[in-house]
């Protein structure tokens, strides 16, 4: 007989990661009688991007010190990302970002400083820190402020209210040990669980496979909760690739920022210099984006992959030119602080970095809201950074404000982090920073609606309680059929759906395989397939225990995440971020038609999904 726990809280978190720590600390600031529950699937100590630790803190403007101008950051990340963002949302969390990195500094965080006490810059918008440990920093704060924190629970559904279909009134979901289910009733959820990785088909096989940049326990779940309740999606699209380290996936930001180590093709010649002019014909736009400085992301990497293509690889990083024995320790701190693989990488191919190159390459593509991209929900701006243009229009999957900073279209479901779309380059102080943002506007939802009664529909919870265990049931079930290892007809195991999907997606929807391309065609075959998955999950999809049943249950967060971004790509005519992925039916940008934001809503009961752009509004 299934175990059911309930708890009732005021506000409820979903995802432990930076968001999260920063929703639990802001909201027990501003309400200090609530009670406040925490939920995440790993433990808090260490999870999350930012669990294996970071070497830098990408989002600080110094604008104690007028280093930067929150116009500047603003303008900076509606170039990196081609035009397309909510100046609203970035202005928003860029204006207190820096009292989050304060706050960091205060409990402990070790973060380089110069002579005068300032903090040492890798570019113009990041700084450097000795981050191993920067998320148990963190998620201290959060044990201290949270009335209570639920490590090991999967959650796998939103609930709805009893009263009001539009509104969220909780959560579900099992602890991955011993199976117990646990209902969580709340007021008002935020939502920070992560983005999502292994979507993609990874490069990395064999003794390497699985491994990624984006941790592997990124299983989008922030998108599949989001679209399975319904809340309007924006900008799943806009899923990217990163240059790292070869096979490691190292990061390579302070060795270009800080370091200013070069990237050139094998011949030694800089990729972006050589195709400027080409990328200019396509690329620039009304606002000239191929000129810009710094030049988008998607644009260097696009040059690389030109490179590639035209047989000119491999791609090399010029370690070798910047490493001196002065800063040859920082060097090799770089990934002991957060990828730890590629110093042994290094190692293991006797390289050393002062000495010879090493290579870097495109990884496979990642589904992010919080890095430089911007997939996640269409969320409710601040109300005091009034967009005049958007004003007038009331409708929540349209309009950029309707009440509550970071609400999602669905009431009382708040989202930060990679849960919140069109807001990128927030990276883990912005997340923090997003986190604490909605969670100031969940409390002040909370008192100006304390008068209602939430209640989530008891057959909701009834039929879900039994649906999540569905995958065990047939196991035991079935189990007598297996011929051999996982070999049976009528079953299928996680890491089976998991190869189908990455397939899919890897070969039909813009992934490494196909040099990052895609067209109509190539998508509508990717959706004709991904049907024919959802439905082996809905009828086959078997787990032997709890473990698997997780991993089971981060295959369906998945599956819809990558239906939002084939329906996505489908619907945007043209090529805007050509490094992410390139439209070869649409091969150019087009400013006149698609500098949009693309939204969706999802109908779990019919399995159809209903997409329209909204107009980009430049703040004056």
């Amino acid at each position: 007989m299934t175990r059911v726990s309930y708890v009732d809280s005021d506000i409820l978190i979903i995802g432990g990661g930076m968001a999260g720590c920063g929703a639990a600390w802001e909201a027990r600031y501003w309400g200090r009688n609530l009670k406040i529950v925490l939920v995440e699937k790993a433990n808090i100590d260490r999870s999350g991007a930012v669990a294996m630790g970071l070497s830098a803190i990408n989002t600080y403007l110094g604008l104690r010190y007028n280093e930067n101008t929150i116009e500047d950051y603003v303008n900076y990340v509606k170039t990196d990302l081609m035009g397309v963002i909510r100046e609203d949302l970035v202005y928003d969390y860029a204006r207190h970002v820096d009292s989050t990195v304060y706050l960091f500094d205060e409990w402990g965080l070790p973060i380089f400083k110069d002579e005068n006490g300032r903090y040492v810059r890798e570019g113009r918008w990041q700084i450097m820190i000795h981050g191993e440990s920067y998320k148990p920093i963190v998620a201290e704060a959060a044990k201290k402020s949270a009335s209570e924190i639920y490590n090991r629970v999967m959650v796998t559904h939103l609930l709805k209210d009893s009263q009001n279909p539009n509104r969220v009134a909780g959560a579900i979901g099992f602890n991955v040990r011993d199976g117990r289910v646990y209902v969580f009733r709340s007021k008002a959820v935020i939502v920070s669980a992560g983005g999502g990785s292994q979507i993609y088909r990874p490069r990395s096989t064999s003794e390497g496979k699985g491994r990624t940049w984006y941790p592997h326990w990124s299983s989008g779940s922030s998108y599949g909760l989001l679209i399975e309740a319904g809340a309007v999606m924006t900008m799943m699209e806009a899923r990217f690739s990163v240059p790292r380290y070869k096979d490691g996936y190292g990061p390579v930001g302070a060795w270009q920022l800080m370091l200013k180590a070069k990237q050139t093709n094998a011949y030694g010649q800089d990729p972006f210099s050589l195709h400027k002019e080409e990328l200019k014909k396509l690329y620039n736009g009304k606002y000239n984006y191929v000129d810009a400085f710094p030049t988008p992301t998607n644009l260097r990497v696009y040059s690389s992959l030109l490179e590639l293509r035209q047989g000119n690889g491999p791609i090399y990083l010029h370690t070798e030119q910047v490493l001196t024995e002065k800063n040859e320790e920082l060097g090799w701190e770089d990934f002991l602080d957060m990828t730890i693989t590629q110093a042994i990488l290094w190692a293991g191919q006797n390289i050393d970095p002062m000495k010879s190159p090493s290579e870097i390459l495109p990884s496979e593509p990642y589904v992010m809201g919080s890095h430089a991209t911007e997939c996640g929900a269409w969320a409710s701006g601040p109300e005091d950074i009034v967009i005049k243009e958007a004003s007038s229009v009331d409708e929540r999957g349209t309009s950029y404000s309707w009440g509550y900073n970071r609400m999602s279209t669905l009431d009382g479901l708040f989202v930060a982090g990679d849960a919140c779309g069109a807001s990128p380059h927030k990276f883990s102080s912005g997340s923090f920073t997003e986190g604490r943002i909605a969670a100031k506007s969940a409390v002040r939802y909370i008192k100006e609606h304390s008068d209602e009664k939430v209640s989530p529909d008891s057959s909701q919870v009834e039929q879900l309680t039994v649906k999540i265990f569905e995958p065990m049931e047939r196991y035991n079930k079935n189990k007598g059929m297996i011929t051999g290892g996982k070999v049976s007809s009528n079953m299928m195991w996680y890491d089976q759906g998991m190869a189908r999907l990455q397939k899919l997606m890897d070969e039909y929807a813009g992934g490494w395989s196909s040099w990052y391309t895609t067209n109509e065609h190539m998508l509508l075959r990717a959706k004709e397939l991904l049907a024919y998955l959802k439905e082996d999950f809905i009828n086959y999809a078997v787990a032997e225990d709890y473990h698997q049943l997780l991993r089971t249950w981060e295959l369906w967060h998945r599956i819809l995440t990558a239906e939002a971004v084939i329906n996505h790509m489908l619907f945007r005519k043209e090529t805007r971020w050509p490094g992410y992925y390139v439209r070869s039916d649409f091969p150019a940008l087009d400013d006149d038609n698609w500098r949009v934001f693309v939204n969706s809503k999802y109908d779990s009961k019919t399995g159809t999904w209903k997409l329209w752009s909204v107009p980009v509004v430049d703040l004056r």
